[in-house]
């Protein structure tokens, strides 16, 4: 591979590439210098003035990620080296980068990480077929077939691939179709983050950098939406070189690449990596000294605008009426033909699924709480809630359970008017909509957190019911107005994203050449603050405005998305609610809870301490390669992902008042998985046998239709069966412990080609292994291998069928952090469904249970 870069990118194409790179950012570190000015004026105006704007109701957390990891587990990596598969911990961080290592423990060692993605202008694709359309539009003219892809193989047929135009892509794949979903969905958080890099809260250098960007690609006829507006500003400014970059030594080098299609594509991406590497430092340390000296005079430059503020106020709006009369009558005129007619079908496009996703985020919500009320109605308690709590203050970051949401806004379509107002594509407005739901979901979650704390310090755990239903009325009622402003403003926003660089573009050859004359007008003190070019982008932007507004407004008075009107304001009912807004997050765990919600997962940074983690996918190094997948075994603080794939059992109506969803103790497990039948008491015929471990017994069953059956009970007696332990007490294995001495530990003594042999028998179970069980079980205890053998509903993943949770969770001792388990029990992990009989048995909350060796045995 360094052949083939070294080869293509020599010293003076590298040099070219160093030029234009330079060439690039001295141009746009003029344009930042004036429009650092430009932004420190409007910053210190608004300041003085102050803002208007609508008072959020619901309460904003500051840190909402403090001491949290969001994910960790473990990937099929490609290696392009050797190009081979290996097996890769993942750990995702609080600030969504992806760092993978060779295993957990080096991830808990604390060694650098063999990789660590920034995923800012990536896309997340799951498809071999989504790759190779892209790949194939990277080289133009050569195609490639995505039936033959030579360099890359996948190991399963679940892939993750994440795709940059410029930057490596990244090749995984799991084992089921379930774990792609679940990392698909945390892949599109990480994007959906890190594209979002620039801070809100810099009033100075985030709109200077912004503008200064959008006047560049200006210069280069380049009007509309950028959808490679990703990462932070070094990360752009890469991507702004490349624009232009990129195609031109495409044309150079692609015609001297040899080899068939699929290689010259790959050598290509090698390339495109090796340059933009070669950029993104170059921008960087460039950047960051352009910073340094506009920061250097900020002082200065703010002592001066606070002198002159009102004389520099007077001075631009003369030249702003000077210059209106020059572009109104132009401006409107061209709203008149080009724009109003398309402003209502743009807004529908964008109100539709916008309206929806909002709608979803309060449905998530709402069940929550629903959940969290039918739980305290049960008899749950206040430890019940407080756990339930410390899962659900982390809803808005749980990439799974807010996917249902972000799915309603990817339906936006904006297809006829893209070409018509130069829109790139729908995903900048697709981003911003998720960006801004994710926000709405934790300020509904955190200001409900914070007024039912509030209640149980003044009025403790009597009617807790009452008590959780009082502050959701109160909190869905915020919800709806804020979630009202928020979309309003959105639509404001993006409608102006989309008709502003029209206009702009086709007013721009009549109106710029006139513009050098309103600099006469202005006072050459004040030119600095003060620039001809952004006065005339603020008169384009006045004369579209009000249609704008009215447009909005109208749509807000006709109520179909459920948009408050514009004269109506929320009297605030909670009149120190604002001061909660200081407190910091409630530790429900600590203050509620058992204890058991204690973080046990991904450690963190260099506190020292270990983070809690929103949810995990955490799998036992060293498990042979069948079950090596990313089975989830989610810790106690987790939130539940998945409550409607809990399928109703045959035990459902037994389950235990306090728990809606899922048994919370042996005894009731026991129950879903041998439901217990009455027999008429017959002798024993034969007496228990310690040596074998086994209890024979028999007896008669009457059937519906009065048959009597006789019926044989063969239970395994696992002797100095382990007390169940709480997860603060699990502990990992020794350090010496090598992956081979663990499987030997979980099989037992048996010789290799004897678990061969049973491996084989999972794999492909017959009909007389019904007939064995009997004379199985008196010889030795099975291991938790050989349970899945003699359930004929239960396949191992070589053998196609069920997905045998139930054995690779008990292999890997429940939760994934060491634990090894006894061959004759499994443990369920919460979250974890078995399958018995064809049937689910329901979700377990981290219990160890000892499974029979086999059920009543009869022949019907």
């Amino acid at each position: 591979m360094g052949d083939v870069v070294s080869s293509h990118l020599d010293e003076g194409k590298r040099e070219m590439i160093t030029a234009r790179t330079r060439d690039v950012m001295r141009a746009f570190g003029a344009t930042y210098e004036q429009q650092y000015s430009v932004a420190l004026f409007n910053s210190v105006r608004f300041e003085i003035e102050g803002g208007g704007g609508t008072q959020s109701q619901l309460l904003h957390r500051k840190d909402p990620l403090a001491d949290r990891s969001i994910f960790s587990g473990n990937l099929f990596q490609y290696l392009e080296e050797n190009r081979k598969w290996r097996n890769r911990f993942v750990f995702v961080s609080s600030t969504y980068a992806i760092s993978l290592y060779e295993g957990k423990a080096a991830h808990e060692r604390r060694l650098h990480p063999k990789v660590s993605i920034n995923c800012a202008g990536y896309k997340a694709l799951k498809s071999m077929e989504e790759y190779m359309e892209l790949v194939n539009d990277s080289l133009p003219g050569i195609k490639a077939k995505v039936s033959t892809s030579p360099f890359i193989k996948c190991a399963t047929q679940f892939p993750l691939i994440l795709w940059h135009p410029y930057a490596r892509h990244h090749y995984f794949c799991v084992m089921t179709e379930k774990e792609q979903t679940k990392w698909h969905a945390v892949l599109q958080d990480c994007v959906r983050h890190t594209n979002n890099g620039l801070s809100e809260e810099c009033r100075v250098q985030t709109p200077a950098f912004t503008d200064t960007v959008r006047l560049h690609r200006q210069a280069k006829e380049h009007y509309g939406t950028w959808d490679m507006m990703c990462g932070v500003p070094p990360q752009i400014l890469a991507n702004l070189v490349m624009e232009t970059l990129q195609p031109e030594l495409r044309d150079l080098i692609a015609p001297r690449l040899k080899g068939k299609m699929q290689q010259r594509q790959r050598n290509w991406m090698l390339i495109s990596e090796a340059v933009y590497k070669q950029v993104l430092c170059q921008t960087s340390s460039q950047f960051e000294s352009l910073v340094q000296a506009c920061e250097a005079q900020k002082q200065q430059l703010d002592a001066a605008l606070r002198t002159d503020m009102d004389q520099m106020v007077t001075s631009k709006e003369h030249v702003s009426g000077k210059m209106k009369a020059l572009v109104l009558p132009k401006a409107e005129q061209l709203l008149r033909d080009s724009v109003q007619p398309y402003v209502s079908s743009i807004l529908e496009a964008l109100m539709e699924p916008t309206s929806r996703g909002f709608s979803e985020v309060r449905d998530v919500f709402f069940r929550e709480l629903v959940e969290l009320s039918k739980n305290t109605l049960n008899g749950g308690g206040k430890e019940k809630m407080g756990e339930q709590m410390e899962r659900m203050s982390m809803l808005a970051f749980h990439p799974v359970k807010m996917q249902s949401c972000y799915e309603q806004v990817e339906q936006l379509n904006l297809e006829g008017l893209q070409q018509r107002f130069d829109v790139s594509s729908p995903a900048v407005f697709v981003q911003r909509a998720q960006i801004l739901m994710r926000e709405q979901m934790d300020d509904a979650v955190y200001t409900f957190e914070q007024l039912l704390h509030q209640s149980l310090e003044a009025q403790g755990d009597e009617d807790l019911c009452k008590t959780i239903q009082g502050c959701q009325d109160r909190v869905l009622k915020k919800y709806d107005y804020d979630s009202s402003t928020v979309r309003k403003k959105f639509f404001r926003e993006a409608l102006l994203q989309i008709i502003i660089p029209y206009m702009l573009k086709q007013l721009s050859p009549s109106c710029a050449p006139e513009l050098p004359k309103f600099k006469e007008l202005i006072f050459e003190d004040f030119s600095r603050f003060l620039l001809v070019e952004n006065v005339f982008e603020e008169v384009v932007l006045h004369s579209v405005t009000k249609d704008i507004m009215m447009a909005v407004k109208e749509a807000a008075v006709q109520r179909r998305h459920n948009l408050y009107r514009d004269s109506m304001v929320l009297t605030n009912s909670d009149p120190n609610l604002h001061l909660l807004g200081e407190n910091p997050s409630v530790d429900w765990a600590t203050e509620f809870g058992s204890g058991a919600a204690q973080p046990e997962d991904a450690l963190g940074g260099g506190s020292g301490k270990r983070r809690r983690q929103v949810v995990s996918m955490i799998q036992l190094d060293g498990v042979p390669l069948p079950y090596e997948s990313c089975m989830e075994v989610p810790g106690v603080e987790l939130i539940p992902e998945e409550d409607d794939e809990a399928a109703e059992s045959p035990g459902d109506e037994d389950r235990l008042p306090e728990s809606p969803k899922s048994p919370d103790s042996v005894n009731e497990i026991r129950g879903l998985i041998n439901p217990v039948v009455e027999v008429e008491p017959a002798a024993l015929e034969n007496s228990t046998s310690p040596a074998n471990g086994t209890e024979p017994g028999s007896g008669t069953i009457t059937l519906e239709d009065g048959v009597t059956e006789e019926v044989t009970l063969i239970t395994t007696v696992v002797e100095g069966s382990p007390a169940r332990k709480s997860p603060k007490d699990k502990t990992p294995p020794p350090p010496s412990s090598s992956p081979k001495d663990m499987v030997r530990r979980l099989m037992g003594s048996r010789k290799p080609e004897e678990l061969a042999g049973e491996e084989a028998e999972t794999a492909a179970p017959r009909e007389e292994d019904t007939d064995r069980a009997e004379a199985s079980v008196a010889e030795a205890p099975p291991p938790a291998a050989k349970l899945a053998a003699a359930d004929s509903s239960v396949r191992s993943p070589t053998g196609g069928g069920a997905e045998p949770t139930a054995v690779a969770n008990g292999l890997k001792g429940g939760d994934g952090d060491g634990e090894t388990a006894d061959p004759g029990e499994v443990v369920f992990g919460e979250g974890d469904k078995a399958l018995h009989n064809g049937s689910e048995v329901g979700e377990s909350r981290g219990e160890k249970v000892t499974l029979h060796t086999s059920d009543v045995l009869c022949e019907i």
